[in-house]
Protein backbone atom coordinates (compact mmCIF):
# COMPACT_ATOMS: atom_id res chain seq x y z
CA UNK A 1 0.00 0.00 0.00
CA UNK A 2 1.51 3.12 -1.21
CA UNK A 3 1.62 5.90 1.05
CA UNK A 4 0.72 10.00 -0.23
CA UNK A 5 1.64 12.81 1.42
CA UNK A 6 -0.99 15.62 0.93
CA UNK A 7 -2.18 17.62 3.90
CA UNK A 8 -2.78 14.61 5.60
CA UNK A 9 -0.18 11.66 5.04
CA UNK A 10 -1.87 8.24 4.36
CA UNK A 11 -2.36 4.84 2.85
CA UNK A 12 -5.73 4.70 1.90
CA UNK A 13 -6.07 7.03 -1.36
CA UNK A 14 -7.36 9.67 0.33
CA UNK A 15 -7.26 11.89 -2.65
CA UNK A 16 -9.72 9.48 -5.01
CA UNK A 17 -12.23 10.89 -2.18
CA UNK A 18 -12.49 14.53 -2.73
CA UNK A 19 -15.10 14.94 -0.61
CA UNK A 20 -13.71 12.70 2.45
CA UNK A 21 -10.60 14.45 1.38
CA UNK A 22 -11.95 17.79 2.15
CA UNK A 23 -13.63 17.02 5.11
CA UNK A 24 -10.62 16.12 6.93
CA UNK A 25 -8.97 18.84 5.99
CA UNK A 26 -11.17 20.89 7.72
CA UNK A 27 -11.64 18.79 10.95
CA UNK A 28 -7.46 19.25 10.77
CA UNK A 29 -7.76 23.32 12.22
CA UNK A 30 -9.79 22.04 15.04
CA UNK A 31 -7.43 19.44 15.66
CA UNK A 32 -4.55 21.57 15.62
CA UNK A 33 -6.44 24.36 17.80
CA UNK A 34 -7.14 21.68 20.14
CA UNK A 35 -3.68 19.76 20.28
CA UNK A 36 -2.33 23.42 21.15
CA UNK A 37 -4.81 24.53 23.74
CA UNK A 38 -4.97 21.29 25.75
CA UNK A 39 -2.13 19.27 23.87
CA UNK A 40 1.32 19.47 25.88
CA UNK A 41 1.60 22.70 27.41
CA UNK A 42 4.58 25.11 27.52
CA UNK A 43 6.67 23.06 24.34
CA UNK A 44 5.01 23.54 21.21
CA UNK A 45 8.00 25.13 19.80
CA UNK A 46 10.86 23.40 20.57
CA UNK A 47 12.79 20.12 18.56
CA UNK A 48 11.80 17.23 19.94
CA UNK A 49 13.68 13.36 18.89
CA UNK A 50 10.34 11.82 17.70
CA UNK A 51 9.65 8.93 15.24
CA UNK A 52 6.97 9.51 12.80
CA UNK A 53 4.80 6.86 10.95
CA UNK A 54 5.37 6.32 7.56
CA UNK A 55 4.41 3.01 6.54
CA UNK A 56 3.40 -0.33 7.17
CA UNK A 57 5.73 -2.26 6.67
CA UNK A 58 7.12 -3.48 9.73
CA UNK A 59 10.80 -4.07 8.98
CA UNK A 60 10.78 -0.30 8.66
CA UNK A 61 7.64 1.64 9.33
CA UNK A 62 8.50 4.99 10.86
CA UNK A 63 11.19 7.49 10.75
CA UNK A 64 13.36 9.54 13.94
CA UNK A 65 14.02 13.08 13.46
CA UNK A 66 13.69 15.94 14.85
CA UNK A 67 9.94 17.94 15.29
CA UNK A 68 8.05 20.37 16.35
CA UNK A 69 4.83 18.82 17.92
CA UNK A 70 2.45 21.04 15.97
CA UNK A 71 3.84 19.72 12.74
CA UNK A 72 4.33 15.97 13.59
CA UNK A 73 2.60 14.34 10.66
CA UNK A 74 -0.15 12.63 12.00
CA UNK A 75 -1.27 10.27 9.25
CA UNK A 76 -3.86 7.75 8.60
CA UNK A 77 -2.21 4.36 8.09
CA UNK A 78 -4.30 0.88 7.65
CA UNK A 79 -2.44 -2.64 7.71
CA UNK A 80 -3.23 -4.19 3.89
CA UNK A 81 -5.96 -6.35 3.51
CA UNK A 82 -5.83 -9.93 3.59
CA UNK A 83 -7.33 -11.77 0.62
CA UNK A 84 -10.86 -13.35 1.00
CA UNK A 85 -10.98 -12.87 4.82
CA UNK A 86 -13.62 -14.23 7.08
CA UNK A 87 -15.28 -13.62 10.25
CA UNK A 88 -13.86 -15.73 13.00
CA UNK A 89 -16.34 -15.79 15.73
CA UNK A 90 -19.73 -15.56 17.11
CA UNK A 91 -22.78 -15.89 14.55
CA UNK A 92 -21.77 -14.75 11.37
CA UNK A 93 -18.09 -17.08 11.57
CA UNK A 94 -17.28 -18.05 8.07
CA UNK A 95 -18.89 -15.10 6.04
CA UNK A 96 -16.29 -12.95 4.36
CA UNK A 97 -15.74 -9.42 6.44
CA UNK A 98 -17.42 -6.68 5.82
CA UNK A 99 -16.11 -3.22 4.32
CA UNK A 100 -18.72 -1.45 4.43
CA UNK A 101 -21.00 -0.88 7.89
CA UNK A 102 -23.61 -3.50 8.33
CA UNK A 103 -26.94 -1.52 8.39
CA UNK A 104 -28.24 -3.32 11.57
CA UNK A 105 -25.04 -2.97 12.94
CA UNK A 106 -24.20 0.67 12.82
CA UNK A 107 -25.24 2.13 15.53
CA UNK A 108 -23.06 -0.77 17.85
CA UNK A 109 -19.80 0.16 15.22
CA UNK A 110 -19.83 3.55 15.67
CA UNK A 111 -20.55 3.47 19.54
CA UNK A 112 -17.36 1.13 19.89
CA UNK A 113 -15.36 3.45 17.68
CA UNK A 114 -16.20 6.77 19.61
CA UNK A 115 -15.57 5.46 22.86
CA UNK A 116 -12.09 4.28 21.56
CA UNK A 117 -11.09 7.37 19.69
CA UNK A 118 -12.20 9.24 22.85
CA UNK A 119 -9.38 7.64 24.95
CA UNK A 120 -6.58 9.13 22.92
CA UNK A 121 -7.17 13.15 23.15
CA UNK A 122 -8.39 12.33 26.92
CA UNK A 123 -4.96 10.87 28.20
CA UNK A 124 -2.92 13.95 26.16
CA UNK A 125 -5.40 16.02 28.21
CA UNK A 126 -3.98 14.05 31.36
CA UNK A 127 -0.61 14.28 30.65
CA UNK A 128 -0.51 17.76 29.50
CA UNK A 129 1.50 19.39 32.45
CA UNK A 130 4.40 16.99 33.24
CA UNK A 131 6.98 18.29 30.89
CA UNK A 132 7.33 20.85 33.35
CA UNK A 133 8.64 18.28 36.01
CA UNK A 134 10.27 15.70 33.52
CA UNK A 135 12.82 13.57 35.44
CA UNK A 136 15.36 13.56 31.76
CA UNK A 137 15.54 14.48 28.24
CA UNK A 138 15.11 10.93 27.76
CA UNK A 139 11.83 10.89 29.59
CA UNK A 140 10.60 14.16 28.67
CA UNK A 141 11.10 12.49 24.75
CA UNK A 142 9.09 9.61 25.61
CA UNK A 143 6.36 11.50 27.17
CA UNK A 144 5.96 13.33 23.82
CA UNK A 145 6.39 10.76 21.86
CA UNK A 146 3.48 8.85 23.66
CA UNK A 147 1.59 12.43 23.26
CA UNK A 148 1.93 12.39 19.73
CA UNK A 149 0.72 8.74 19.03
CA UNK A 150 -2.20 9.15 20.81
CA UNK A 151 -3.04 12.51 18.19
CA UNK A 152 -2.19 9.43 15.50
CA UNK A 153 -4.46 7.06 17.05
CA UNK A 154 -7.44 9.84 17.34
CA UNK A 155 -6.68 10.66 13.25
CA UNK A 156 -6.92 6.65 12.69
CA UNK A 157 -10.43 6.57 14.46
CA UNK A 158 -11.60 10.04 12.60
CA UNK A 159 -10.90 8.87 9.54
CA UNK A 160 -13.52 5.71 10.27
CA UNK A 161 -16.27 8.09 11.43
CA UNK A 162 -16.02 10.45 8.23
CA UNK A 163 -15.92 7.78 5.91
CA UNK A 164 -18.47 5.31 7.15
CA UNK A 165 -20.53 7.07 8.89
CA UNK A 166 -21.31 9.97 7.32
CA UNK A 167 -22.96 12.87 9.27
CA UNK A 168 -23.16 11.24 12.30
CA UNK A 169 -19.54 10.40 12.08
CA UNK A 170 -18.91 13.99 11.13
CA UNK A 171 -20.55 15.38 14.84
CA UNK A 172 -19.15 12.61 16.97
CA UNK A 173 -15.32 13.48 15.30
CA UNK A 174 -16.18 17.52 16.50
CA UNK A 175 -17.41 16.29 20.08
CA UNK A 176 -14.06 14.36 20.03
CA UNK A 177 -12.23 17.56 20.15
CA UNK A 178 -15.14 19.65 22.53
CA UNK A 179 -14.93 16.96 25.70
CA UNK A 180 -12.20 17.47 28.13
CA UNK A 181 -10.63 15.11 30.60
CA UNK A 182 -11.94 15.86 34.05
CA UNK A 183 -14.59 18.37 32.77
CA UNK A 184 -17.34 19.03 35.43
CA UNK A 185 -20.08 19.65 32.49
CA UNK A 186 -18.52 17.80 29.32
CA UNK A 187 -15.87 14.98 30.91
CA UNK A 188 -14.26 12.14 28.68
CA UNK A 189 -16.49 9.39 28.23
CA UNK A 190 -15.32 6.51 30.76
CA UNK A 191 -14.42 8.06 34.02
CA UNK A 192 -11.13 6.72 34.24
CA UNK A 193 -9.64 9.13 31.51
CA UNK A 194 -10.98 12.08 33.71
CA UNK A 195 -8.49 11.06 36.85
CA UNK A 196 -5.81 13.78 37.07
CA UNK A 197 -2.11 12.56 35.87
CA UNK A 198 -0.36 14.96 38.89
CA UNK A 199 3.28 13.38 38.65
CA UNK A 200 5.59 10.71 36.71
CA UNK A 201 4.55 8.04 38.65
CA UNK A 202 1.37 8.60 37.74
CA UNK A 203 2.44 8.43 34.02
CA UNK A 204 4.30 5.90 34.49
CA UNK A 205 1.43 3.59 35.90
CA UNK A 206 -0.98 4.96 33.58
CA UNK A 207 0.99 4.02 30.55
CA UNK A 208 1.63 0.80 32.44
CA UNK A 209 -1.77 0.13 33.16
CA UNK A 210 -3.92 2.30 31.31
CA UNK A 211 -2.18 1.59 27.80
CA UNK A 212 -1.79 -2.33 28.65
CA UNK A 213 -6.05 -2.12 28.68
CA UNK A 214 -5.61 -0.24 25.46
CA UNK A 215 -3.58 -3.01 24.38
CA UNK A 216 -5.96 -5.34 24.83
CA UNK A 217 -9.26 -3.31 23.27
CA UNK A 218 -7.52 -2.64 20.20
CA UNK A 219 -6.25 -6.37 19.98
CA UNK A 220 -9.78 -7.46 20.36
CA UNK A 221 -11.02 -4.72 17.97
CA UNK A 222 -8.32 -6.19 15.58
CA UNK A 223 -9.88 -9.26 15.34
CA UNK A 224 -13.80 -7.23 14.24
CA UNK A 225 -15.20 -8.74 11.34
CA UNK A 226 -15.42 -4.94 10.41
CA UNK A 227 -12.38 -4.87 8.14
CA UNK A 228 -11.67 -1.17 8.34
CA UNK A 229 -11.62 -1.49 11.85
CA UNK A 230 -9.51 -4.42 11.94
CA UNK A 231 -6.99 -3.06 9.80
CA UNK A 232 -6.97 0.02 11.22
CA UNK A 233 -6.12 -1.30 15.02
CA UNK A 234 -3.59 -3.49 13.55
CA UNK A 235 -1.09 -1.17 12.64
CA UNK A 236 -2.49 0.98 16.29
CA UNK A 237 -1.11 -2.14 18.15
CA UNK A 238 2.52 -1.39 16.29
CA UNK A 239 2.50 1.76 18.22
CA UNK A 240 1.16 0.97 21.31
CA UNK A 241 3.97 -1.20 22.14
CA UNK A 242 6.38 1.77 23.03
CA UNK A 243 3.57 3.08 25.18
CA UNK A 244 3.48 -0.06 27.20
CA UNK A 245 7.13 -0.63 27.30
CA UNK A 246 7.59 3.16 28.90
CA UNK A 247 5.35 2.75 31.60
CA UNK A 248 6.55 -0.97 32.23
CA UNK A 249 10.36 0.31 32.19
CA UNK A 250 9.62 3.69 33.98
CA UNK A 251 8.30 1.69 36.68
CA UNK A 252 11.30 -0.71 36.90
CA UNK A 253 13.23 1.97 36.66
CA UNK A 254 12.18 3.38 40.17
CA UNK A 255 11.79 0.07 42.06
CA UNK A 256 15.19 -0.03 40.99
CA UNK A 257 16.13 3.55 42.03
CA UNK A 258 14.53 3.03 45.34
CA UNK A 259 15.75 -0.32 46.20
CA UNK A 260 19.37 1.07 45.31
CA UNK A 261 18.43 4.19 48.25
CA UNK A 262 17.32 1.51 50.78
CA UNK A 263 20.37 0.19 50.99
CA UNK A 264 22.20 3.21 51.34
CA UNK A 265 19.63 3.92 54.62
CA UNK A 266 20.53 2.08 57.85
CA UNK A 267 16.45 1.96 58.55
CA UNK A 268 16.11 1.38 54.29
CA UNK A 269 14.30 4.98 54.55
CA UNK A 270 14.64 5.84 51.27
CA UNK A 271 12.88 9.52 52.20
CA UNK A 272 15.90 10.53 53.47
CA UNK A 273 17.65 9.78 50.15
CA UNK A 274 15.23 11.71 47.91
CA UNK A 275 13.42 8.05 46.48
CA UNK A 276 10.00 7.70 46.48
CA UNK A 277 9.43 4.43 48.82
CA UNK A 278 7.86 0.99 48.17
CA UNK A 279 4.64 1.37 50.03
CA UNK A 280 3.61 4.79 47.64
CA UNK A 281 4.96 2.88 44.73
CA UNK A 282 2.71 -0.23 45.80
CA UNK A 283 0.01 2.36 46.37
CA UNK A 284 -0.05 3.78 42.90
CA UNK A 285 -0.09 0.39 41.47
CA UNK A 286 -3.20 0.36 43.45
CA UNK A 287 -4.59 3.02 42.40
CA UNK A 288 -3.84 2.73 38.48
CA UNK A 289 -4.18 -1.24 38.01
CA UNK A 290 -8.08 -0.55 39.51
CA UNK A 291 -9.12 2.24 37.30
CA UNK A 292 -8.32 0.27 34.46
CA UNK A 293 -10.05 -2.72 35.36
CA UNK A 294 -13.11 -0.36 34.79
CA UNK A 295 -12.37 -0.25 31.56
CA UNK A 296 -13.15 -3.50 30.45
CA UNK A 297 -16.45 -2.86 31.82
CA UNK A 298 -19.09 -4.93 33.90
CA UNK A 299 -18.09 -8.78 34.34
CA UNK A 300 -21.15 -9.59 32.45
CA UNK A 301 -22.33 -7.45 29.68
CA UNK A 302 -25.05 -7.65 27.27
CA UNK A 303 -23.52 -5.49 25.11
CA UNK A 304 -20.55 -7.74 25.19
CA UNK A 305 -22.39 -10.49 24.18
CA UNK A 306 -23.63 -8.85 21.38
CA UNK A 307 -20.65 -7.27 19.87
CA UNK A 308 -18.97 -11.08 19.81
CA UNK A 309 -22.25 -12.43 18.45
CA UNK A 310 -22.60 -10.15 15.83
CA UNK A 311 -18.24 -10.70 14.53
CA UNK A 312 -17.80 -7.29 15.80
CA UNK A 313 -14.89 -7.33 18.67
CA UNK A 314 -13.33 -10.95 19.58
CA UNK A 315 -11.14 -12.33 22.37
CA UNK A 316 -7.47 -11.67 22.52
CA UNK A 317 -5.39 -13.69 20.07
CA UNK A 318 -9.13 -15.36 19.07
CA UNK A 319 -7.99 -17.68 16.49
CA UNK A 320 -4.65 -18.74 18.67
CA UNK A 321 -5.55 -18.88 22.09
CA UNK A 322 -9.15 -20.57 21.67
CA UNK A 323 -10.77 -23.29 20.02
CA UNK A 324 -14.59 -22.53 20.48
CA UNK A 325 -15.21 -19.59 18.62
CA UNK A 326 -18.89 -19.66 18.69
CA UNK A 327 -19.18 -19.70 22.66
CA UNK A 328 -22.54 -20.42 23.16
CA UNK A 329 -21.42 -23.50 25.32
CA UNK A 330 -19.99 -23.09 29.34
CA UNK A 331 -20.27 -20.62 31.69
CA UNK A 332 -17.59 -17.89 33.95
CA UNK A 333 -18.17 -18.88 37.52
CA UNK A 334 -17.17 -15.77 39.86
CA UNK A 335 -18.00 -14.49 43.61
CA UNK A 336 -19.52 -11.74 43.79
CA UNK A 337 -20.92 -9.43 46.89
CA UNK A 338 -24.50 -9.77 48.48
CA UNK A 339 -26.09 -7.09 48.83
CA UNK A 340 -26.57 -8.38 52.13
CA UNK A 341 -23.30 -8.90 52.84
CA UNK A 342 -20.83 -11.71 52.55
CA UNK A 343 -20.06 -13.83 48.82
CA UNK A 344 -22.43 -15.67 46.39
CA UNK A 345 -21.12 -17.45 43.64
CA UNK A 346 -22.93 -16.77 39.98
CA UNK A 347 -22.28 -18.29 36.52
CA UNK A 348 -21.91 -16.12 33.96
CA UNK A 349 -23.17 -17.45 30.29
CA UNK A 350 -19.37 -17.50 28.08
CA UNK A 351 -20.74 -14.66 25.52
CA UNK A 352 -21.64 -12.61 28.42
CA UNK A 353 -18.38 -12.76 30.02
CA UNK A 354 -15.86 -11.34 26.83
CA UNK A 355 -15.51 -8.29 29.20
CA UNK A 356 -13.71 -10.38 31.85
CA UNK A 357 -11.82 -12.94 29.57
CA UNK A 358 -10.21 -9.99 28.14
CA UNK A 359 -9.44 -8.41 32.20
CA UNK A 360 -8.32 -12.05 33.00
CA UNK A 361 -5.85 -11.71 30.06
CA UNK A 362 -4.66 -8.24 31.16
CA UNK A 363 -4.46 -9.01 34.44
CA UNK A 364 -1.75 -12.05 33.80
CA UNK A 365 0.00 -9.86 31.27
CA UNK A 366 0.07 -7.21 34.46
CA UNK A 367 1.34 -10.32 36.95
CA UNK A 368 4.37 -10.54 34.40
CA UNK A 369 5.47 -7.30 34.93
CA UNK A 370 5.11 -7.13 38.45
CA UNK A 371 7.57 -10.28 38.50
CA UNK A 372 10.11 -8.37 36.45
CA UNK A 373 9.85 -5.71 39.05
CA UNK A 374 10.13 -8.11 41.98
CA UNK A 375 13.12 -9.44 40.18
CA UNK A 376 14.69 -6.17 40.16
CA UNK A 377 14.08 -6.36 43.82
CA UNK A 378 15.54 -9.78 44.49
CA UNK A 379 18.68 -8.52 42.87
CA UNK A 380 19.02 -5.60 44.88
CA UNK A 381 18.56 -7.74 47.85
CA UNK A 382 15.62 -6.51 49.08
CA UNK A 383 13.01 -8.43 50.79
CA UNK A 384 9.93 -6.63 50.22
CA UNK A 385 7.80 -7.28 47.17
CA UNK A 386 5.18 -5.62 44.77
CA UNK A 387 1.77 -6.93 44.19
CA UNK A 388 -1.61 -6.65 42.16
CA UNK A 389 -4.49 -5.94 44.36
CA UNK A 390 -7.71 -8.42 44.15
CA UNK A 391 -9.79 -7.82 40.84
CA UNK A 392 -13.08 -6.56 43.73
CA UNK A 393 -10.67 -3.41 45.02
CA UNK A 394 -11.45 -0.23 44.69
CA UNK A 395 -13.69 -0.48 41.79
CA UNK A 396 -16.07 1.53 40.17
CA UNK A 397 -17.91 -0.94 37.33
CA UNK A 398 -19.40 -4.25 37.18
CA UNK A 399 -20.14 -6.52 39.89
CA UNK A 400 -17.69 -4.84 43.49
CA UNK A 401 -18.98 -1.50 41.81
CA UNK A 402 -19.76 0.59 45.67
CA UNK A 403 -18.66 -2.16 47.56
CA UNK A 404 -15.28 -2.41 49.47
CA UNK A 405 -12.33 -4.37 49.65
CA UNK A 406 -9.09 -4.87 50.78
CA UNK A 407 -5.99 -5.37 48.01
CA UNK A 408 -6.29 -9.20 49.13
CA UNK A 409 -10.30 -9.13 48.16
CA UNK A 410 -11.30 -9.03 51.47
CA UNK A 411 -14.87 -7.65 52.30
CA UNK A 412 -14.89 -4.82 54.11
CA UNK A 413 -17.37 -2.06 55.85
CA UNK A 414 -17.49 1.61 55.37
CA UNK A 415 -15.78 2.23 58.93
CA UNK A 416 -13.22 0.22 57.85
CA UNK A 417 -12.66 1.49 54.28
CA UNK A 418 -12.33 4.72 55.86
CA UNK A 419 -9.96 3.60 59.00
CA UNK A 420 -7.65 1.92 56.49
CA UNK A 421 -8.02 3.69 53.40
CA UNK A 422 -4.69 5.28 53.16
CA UNK A 423 -2.98 2.12 53.35
CA UNK A 424 -4.13 1.28 50.07
CA UNK A 425 -4.33 4.43 48.20
CA UNK A 426 -2.25 7.26 48.14
CA UNK A 427 -2.76 10.07 50.57
CA UNK A 428 -2.63 13.53 50.31
CA UNK A 429 0.49 13.48 52.31
CA UNK A 430 1.97 10.54 50.05
CA UNK A 431 1.03 12.84 46.92
CA UNK A 432 2.78 15.42 48.61
CA UNK A 433 5.90 14.03 49.18
CA UNK A 434 6.24 12.56 45.49
CA UNK A 435 5.32 16.18 44.15
CA UNK A 436 8.47 17.31 45.89
CA UNK A 437 10.60 15.22 44.19
CA UNK A 438 9.06 16.25 40.74
CA UNK A 439 11.95 18.82 39.59
CA UNK A 440 12.66 18.74 36.22
CA UNK A 441 16.01 17.61 35.14
CA UNK A 442 16.92 19.03 31.25
CA UNK A 443 20.48 18.52 31.58
CA UNK A 444 21.86 16.06 28.79
CA UNK A 445 22.27 12.83 30.31
CA UNK A 446 21.53 13.54 33.57
CA UNK A 447 18.34 11.40 35.68
CA UNK A 448 16.44 12.51 38.52
CA UNK A 449 17.48 11.09 42.05
CA UNK A 450 14.52 9.29 42.38
CA UNK A 451 14.57 7.17 39.02
CA UNK A 452 17.34 4.89 37.56
CA UNK A 453 18.51 6.03 33.61
CA UNK A 454 17.12 3.20 31.24
CA UNK A 455 19.14 0.62 30.02
CA UNK A 456 20.03 2.26 26.37
CA UNK A 457 18.86 5.16 24.59
CA UNK A 458 16.10 5.32 22.19
CA UNK A 459 16.95 4.23 18.17
CA UNK A 460 20.42 3.62 19.45
CA UNK A 461 21.58 7.18 21.20
CA UNK A 462 23.81 7.45 23.75
CA UNK A 463 21.86 8.68 27.04
CA UNK A 464 23.72 12.11 26.76
CA UNK A 465 21.56 12.29 23.22
CA UNK A 466 20.00 15.85 22.97
CA UNK A 467 16.55 14.32 22.71
CA UNK A 468 14.94 17.99 23.23
CA UNK A 469 16.24 20.93 21.75
CA UNK A 470 14.91 23.91 23.12
CA UNK A 471 14.52 27.20 22.15
CA UNK A 472 14.36 30.24 24.38
CA UNK A 473 13.83 27.94 27.77
CA UNK A 474 15.26 29.23 30.72
CA UNK A 475 17.63 26.51 32.67
CA UNK A 476 17.90 24.32 29.69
Amino acid sequence: MSITYDRIPNNVNLHEDRQLQRALEQWQPNFLKWWREVGPDGFQEDEIYLRTAVSVDPDGWAVYDYVKMPEYRWGIFLVPPKPDRRIGFGDYRGRPVWNEVPGEFRKELRRIIVVQADTEPASVEQQRLLGHTAPSLYDLRNLFQVNVEEGRHLWAMVYLLHKYFGRDGREEAEDLLVRRSGHPDNPRILSSFNKPVRDWLDFFCFAMFMDRDGKYQLAALAESGFDPLSRTTQFMLTEEAHHLFVGETGIERVVKRTAQLMRQDPNEDVTNCGGIPLDIIQKYINEWFSAALDLFGSEDSSNAAMYFAAGLKGRFREEDLWEDHVALQGSYVLEVPEPSGGMRTVEIPMRRAMNQLLRDAFVADCERALARWNKVLEREGIAARLRLPSQRFNRGVGFYAGYRFSPTGELLDEAQWQARRDEFLPSEKDRAYVQSLMVPVYERGKFANWIAPPARGVNGKPLDFEYVRFHHRSGA
